[in-house]
């Protein structure tokens, strides 16, 4: 199959949206652009309440996303499960679309014999260490997230490190909403690397709106300048064509 690039948002949140589009929707449109939309809950002692949850796993399972609700403490290691868990879901679903292809519409991995559903999830795995990997982390800095930012700062250093691991090519942005003049900011451009975060969550200050929709919605249109931009540099058409997966 021809490899293409998988294209992750990553929004850890603590609560509900609460102002602009709804996040639902744009998850929605981020699944018609090839990219999923995986949600991270954070709590402290306390939970997440039923409305909460509710927008957590809707915003999740309109892009075909993974969620978790988890504690602060708990972060970094469900940050690097969440994200690899996703990559391993939407190969999966490439794989299964490859196989309807071939054996036809009502086919699926789950209808192979044993040996054979064992090779092609060895496939999966492969692809997973070597498929281009783009991931742009959505950071909720609501006046709710002041206290857990260090822990969250913490767990993309974490996550940067585990999928450097990989053979693959890595790319990471960072966005925080809400922003110091507008819904969104922009703090990390795309980079292999999240290191530079170390320098910019301290300078970070929270507020009490939680502008999810659009920072969805922002995120989505940031791949989109990205690409356009890489396109023009190299005239490598094919490339972007492929790389909804």
């Amino acid at each position: 199959m021809r490899k293409g690039t998988l294209k992750q948002i990553l929004l850890i949140t603590d609560g509900c949206s609460n102002q602009g589009e709804d996040p639902v929707a744009m998850s929605a449109l981020a699944k018609e652009q090839g990219i999923t939309v995986n949600v991270i809950g954070v709590m402290d002692q306390d939970t997440i309440d039923e409305q909460g949850m509710q927008e957590i796993e809707s915003i999740a399972a309109a892009s075909g996303g993974v969620h978790q609700v988890v504690y602060a403490q708990q972060l970094s290691h469900t940050v690097q499960m969440v994200t690899r868990q996703a990559m391993t879901q939407t190969l999966q679903g490439v794989i299964n679309k490859e196989l309807q292809q071939i054996l036809g519409s009502q086919s699926s991995m789950e209808d192979l014999p044993p040996e054979k559903r064992g090779e092609v999830m060895e496939v999966v795995d492969e692809l997973g260490e070597t498929v281009e990997l783009e991931v742009l982390v959505l950071v909720d800095t609501s006046a709710s997230m002041k206290h857990k930012l260090p822990t969250v700062k913490e767990a993309l250093l974490d996550l940067s490190l585990s999928l450097n691991a990989r053979m693959g090519e890595n790319r990471f942005g960072v966005f925080v909403f809400p922003g110091k003049r507008n819904d969104v900011e922009k703090v990390l451009d795309w980079t292999p690397k999240l290191e530079s975060l170390t320098s910019i969550f301290p300078k970070l200050t929270t507020g009490g709106i939680t502008p999810t929709g659009p920072a969805i919605r922002e995120a989505l249109t940031y791949f989109k300048k990205k690409r356009s931009l890489r396109s023009l540099i190299t005239r490598d058409e094919q490339y972007f064509e492929e790389s909804g997966m």
